[in-house]
């Protein structure tokens, strides 16, 4: 019902939610004047334009003759009426630049090739009422956007998004879109066996990154470099909360993410003590204890998206017990094995096979595993996976987890080519119910990993700033905490 007095303007439910006031005609007649001119927001094209441009082109010679649809997203409901931050679809970013949700990236084939538009929406400035009564997009709730003022900064031809529809209905021929990420573009193209080639196709053509790639992960691992000496510092403070200390460290890593880049890359995992055996651990609610090992796998995703993985195992007090060590030094040695195995040509699961060897020599001389280091290794076995767990490399790009629609012949049974970016990232895990295992290993667990780019001759470490080899470790930690 209408407040007293009130007469609401039209369609100004758009973008309110239930505890908004009606808007009286005269408090919209009101609010349209007396604002200067529109200020244009983007100058001319980013230093990325032309490497997405370059991204299209790649696109467009995979698919001749055919319509390309690539969605955004839409923002996502965290709870009621609020989102989640908004984090742009990934391969249309690769494509795009663009970090507006609801846009949709439309490849249409021409003679020789695509012409590409990106529909997005138009902003909500001072000439609609939705400026002020829209919260999701309305610029005095959530500021400006682009809007199709991003034409001049990526470099891009931009129409207005309520016209995709017309356009999608209205195009002849074999259309190929990337679902599952914008519920109105799936219901308005029917679904074609050609569209999951489309998702695999955009994933093998990001496995090697441009130059502009590599030097975008590099700012996120340096980034990443100085938000693990944040969290070196933070752990006097952190031992003083007897149940979340673990988030101390999150926060403070969160902190230098939100700093020096969009966000974090993922879940923050800071696992202290036995957590570190829980793979996955982002609850994050626990103590931060001297004597015990703090494994910290973080990463700051950079302003353009590209993420750091980084892990580190650190004892808490700044020095390694004689068990702990014993434990980080294997990996520490699996991991440079793995190292060694980078390389163009080399099979992606070259580092892995090099560091289960390694791991299983260790397990077997402590008597964890008995029998022939063949036999445990071998393809139907695989014994040593109960204390390992995990593979040791995966893609890193914009996604923590790159390139995953790609198809296992190119990806994890393929060869590693010059521009994957990689990570080596061994560990070994002794759950604290292991009866398999001596009591003075239970409870411990160990990862190190770091983020290389396969070069010509060999890789590069693109976190070789933080330590890994043991003493070195301890005498970082102590140079932070004197």
């Amino acid at each position: 019902m209408d407040h007293e007095g009130e007469t609401p303007v039209a369609d100004e439910q758009a973008g309110q939610v239930a505890h908004d006031p009606a808007t009286p005609a005269a408090l919209a007649e009101f609010m349209s004047q007396g604002w200067a001119p529109v200020r244009p927001l983007a100058g001319g094209p980013s230093a990325a334009a032309p490497f997405h441009a370059a991204r299209r082109r790649s696109l467009s010679s995979a698919f001749p003759g055919e319509w390309i649809v690539v969605p955004t997203g839409n923002p996502k409901v965290r709870a009621n009426d609020t989102d989640y931050p908004f984090r742009p679809g990934t391969d249309f970013y690769w494509l795009t630049g663009s970090m507006e949700p609801d846009a949709v990236l439309v490849l249409a084939p021409t003679g020789d090739g695509h012409e590409a538009t990106l529909y997005t929406a138009p902003r909500m400035d001072r000439s609609t009422p939705a400026f002020f009564t829209d919260r999701r997009y309305g610029e005095l709730w959530v500021g400006p956007r682009l809007g199709l003022e991003a034409e001049a900064l990526l470099g891009i031809a931009c129409a207005d998004v309520a016209d995709l529809a017309d356009v999608l209905q209205e195009a002849a021929g074999s259309r190929r879109v990337l679902r599952g990420l914008d519920s109105t573009v799936d219901a308005a193209v029917e679904s074609a066996e050609g569209d999951a080639e489309l998702a695999t196709t955009l994933s093998e053509l990001r496995l090697v990154k441009d130059e502009h790639e590599v030097e975008r992960l590099q700012e996120a691992v340096d980034a990443t470099v100085r938000g693990f000496e944040d969290a070196v510092a933070a752990l006097g403070e952190a031992k003083r909360f007897e149940h979340n200390g673990e988030r101390w460290i999150e926060g403070t890593f969160f902190r230098r993410a939100r700093v020096e880049g969009n966000d974090v890359g993922y879940g923050s995992i800071v696992a202290c003590g036995p957590h570190a055996c829980t793979l996955h651990w982002v609850d994050n609610r626990g103590a931060v204890r001297d004597g015990d090992l703090a494994l910290l796998d973080m990463g700051v995703e950079s302003a353009e998206l590209y993420t750091a993985d980084v892990t580190r195992t650190l004892p808490i007090n700044g020095r390694y017990s004689e068990i702990q060590r014993d434990v980080y030094d294997a990996v520490w040695r699996a991991q440079q094995a793995a190292f060694a195995e980078v390389r163009p040509g080399a099979d992606f699961l070259a580092p892995h096979r090099a560091a289960m060897v390694v791991l299983v020599d260790w397990l077997l001389e402590r008597g964890i595993l008995t029998g022939e280091a063949a036999d445990i290794l071998d393809e139907k076995a695989q014994l040593y996976r109960r204390y390992t767990l995990h593979g040791v490399s995966h893609m890193l790009g914009l996604d923590v987890h790159d390139c995953a629609e790609a198809r296992n012949k190119v990806y994890r049974k393929g060869p590693l080519e010059e521009g994957y970016c990689i990570t080596v990232e061994p560990g070994l895990y002794f759950q604290p119910d292991d009866l398999t295992v001596p009591e003075e290993y239970r409870g411990i667990g160990v990862r190190i990993e770091d983020d290389l780019v396969v070069t010509a001759d060999g890789y590069r470490n693109l976190s070789a700033a933080l330590p890994t080899r043991a003493d070195e470790v301890e005498a970082w930690m102590a140079q932070i905490l004197s």
